[in-house]
């Protein structure tokens, strides 16, 4: 859990430097739950302070689960990207599959 927190705080960061994208989706449950309630995981308190200091930042954060079989192609890009041999800098923002077409004009 403490690897996924890590990601979390990461792709956080990066988007605020890169992107305007404010969701975010991840295949575990249980992350889901310690960012809605982070008193209930006195464990990972530090990490989540990290995250809530972060959340501050994106004026409407939201984080939803995604199951795993909805997430393959983010898995592939994962694991591509830690064969790489030096730093990634590029992170992409997906308009959700429920938003209409007439709000995307």
């Amino acid at each position: 859990m403490h690897l996924e927190l890590e990601a979390l705080r990461w792709a956080m960061k990066n988007m605020l430097q890169h992107s305007a994208c404010q969701s975010f989706g991840i295949d575990c449950k249980d992350l889901v739950a310690m960012i809605k309630e982070p008193h209930a995981w006195p464990s990972f308190a530090t990490e989540l302070e990290r995250i809530e200091t972060l959340q501050i930042c994106f004026p409407d954060f939201s984080i939803i689960h995604v199951p795993r079989a909805r997430n393959q192609i983010s898995d592939i890009l994962a694991k591509n990207a830690r064969s790489f041999h030096r730093e990634l800098l590029f992170i992409g923002c997906s308009i959700p599959v429920w938003l209409p077409r007439s709000s995307l004009a």
